[in-house]
């Protein structure tokens, strides 16, 4: 991961602990970083919600690192915590099981185990506390209770520390390694970013999908120019050649796309982070089962974070008048922000998302998941507005092989 320490949280490797409470997580959260990240103590119920901390862990470079609650907390209270742990595995990329060898393992760690072989993660079973033991067997009867392998370990002695850190660069998934732009942007490559400057905009700042999308094409060795919709036909006169492709903030779709000259590719921040964090092409039948809505159809508009909304704002406003205009029915819509996502979808007829900047990969693909596992059509805003404004297979040109 070519990534440096200001690397938004979103597009850092998730690395999360689960274990019994007291198995000693945070301890060795404090042992592979090097750093007193989290608070301990011989208290049990320390931790109590995730706690989430953006960090660099040599050699893999700008980490996020979850500490979670323990599992075997029974109370009410408990039950939440376990619910809220078991809620982060949707965003983790790795897991790291804690066991305690005085304490042993039992129901909790099969359960956690199987969950997360069932949704594929790359794990890392780690015994701790090997400094109270003395009688090897313990760890074989463990290894045979979970069927796993155990790193053997001691976060008070840093025994086994080094073995925790390689088995963890071991299981790295292939896929961190995707970028947003991936092949569309070569060395001198002209790249125009529109970039609308509007009531909706963020004072003294451009938003995040367009921060890194401006970033990848300098990374790129690309040249790239920036400004807003009503210059975009003066930005283009003033070039001797055509720019490569074009990328709009979507919510100026249908003007840009009348200024695009043939043969230059378009699309926009938000379609991008559907191919870069999502599923495009599951996307991409959302938008088209908006032509099967029917009156009094329920739709969930889905943000991945909050923020201040604005009188045009996109998800509360703009989208859903968008929508009952396309359609012409009277939808009924509701809205979610955040990290809340319903656990029931099978009262929508159809998710509308946002692009997910905010959100890490492995989020974005469990809640489209989610979403087909409940049979509910998604797609995201960026290939919603385009389908509406009846651009969506140009905008989709970018993504199509040329041979």
């Amino acid at each position: 991961m070519n990534l440096d320490n200001n690397t938004t949280r979103s597009n850092r490797l998730h690395i999360a602990l689960f274990g019994k409470t007291n198995s000693g997580k945070s301890s060795i959260i404090n042992a592979i970083t090097g750093q007193n990240i989290s608070l301990v103590s011989e208290i049990n119920g320390t931790t109590t919600d995730p706690v989430y901390k953006s960090m660099e862990l040599l050699p893999l470079g700008p980490v996020v690192i979850i500490d979670t609650a323990g599992l075997n907390d029974s109370t009410p209270l408990g039950h939440l915590r376990k619910e809220k742990t078991l809620e982060v595995l949707n965003k983790t990329d790795i897991a790291l099981i804690v066991i305690d060898p005085v304490e042993g393992a039992d129901v909790f760690e099969k359960e956690l185990i199987a969950m997360i072989k069932e949704k594929n993660l790359p794990f890392v079973c780690i015994i701790n506390k090997m400094d109270l033991i003395s009688d090897p067997s313990i760890v074989y009867d463990l290894e045979s209770l979970l069927n796993v392998a155990l790193i053997k370990a001691s976060a008070k002695t840093l025994y086994g520390i080094n073995e925790i850190k390689e088995s963890i660069i071991k299981a790295v998934p292939s896929d961190m390694d995707i970028t947003i732009l991936d092949n569309l942007v070569s060395p001198k490559d002209i790249v125009v970013l529109v970039i609308p400057i509007d009531s909706a905009a963020p004072k003294g700042r451009i938003i995040l999908p367009q921060q890194q999308v401006l970033r990848e094409v300098l990374d790129k060795g690309g040249i790239c120019l920036v400004c807003q919709d009503n210059e975009l036909e003066e930005t283009l006169m003033s070039l001797n050649k055509n720019p490569k492709i074009i990328i709009t903030d979507s919510q100026v779709f249908d003007k840009v796309s009348k200024i695009v000259p043939d043969g230059v590719m378009l699309t926009s921040f938000s379609i991008l982070f559907a191919k870069y964090k999502g599923d495009l092409k599951e996307l991409v039948k959302g938008a088209q089962w908006i032509e099967n809505l029917k009156e009094g159809d329920r739709v969930l508009i889905s943000e991945g974070c909050t923020h201040h909304r604005q009188k045009d704002d996109i998800g509360t406003v703009k989208i859903p008048n968008w929508l009952k205009k396309y359609t012409g029915k009277n939808i009924i819509i509701d809205f979610t922000s955040g990290y809340e996502y319903p656990k029931n979808l099978s009262d929508y007829a159809l998710i509308i998302h946002c692009g997910s900047c905010m959100l890490n990969r492995k989020e974005v693909l469990y809640r489209i998941h989610k979403a087909k596992e409940s049979n509910v059509p998604i797609v995201n805003y960026g290939v919603f507005i385009a389908y509406v404004n009846g651009i969506l297979n140009k905008t989709l040109e970018p993504f199509i092989p040329s041979n």
